[in-house]
């Protein structure tokens, strides 16, 4: 299946502007693969890449724990 090119540019996950949006009104994080995607795509100096990858580290570290006690507290609430 082919897509055009306007359906691609609705592809949040890699538009950095969109996803920021999408933050900032449903409080949705992207998902670390998708933001990884967005740093990939993005042509960068060597230093700016190695920050964002840094913080890009520290996000997947916290979207993880984050995941994980979320499932937690639905599996409490799903028995409940």
């Amino acid at each position: 299946m082919t897509r055009s090119p306007d359906e691609d540019d609705l592809m949040y996950h890699y538009d950095p502007t969109t996803a920021l949006e999408e933050l900032k009104e449903d409080a949705t994080l992207p998902n670390p693969v998708h933001l990884r995607d967005m740093i990939l795509r993005k042509r960068l100096k060597p230093e700016q890449s190695l920050e964002l990858n840094r913080l890009f580290t520290e996000y997947q570290k916290f979207f993880a724990e984050a995941q994980k006690l979320g499932k937690q507290i639905l599996a409490q609430l799903a028995g409940a």
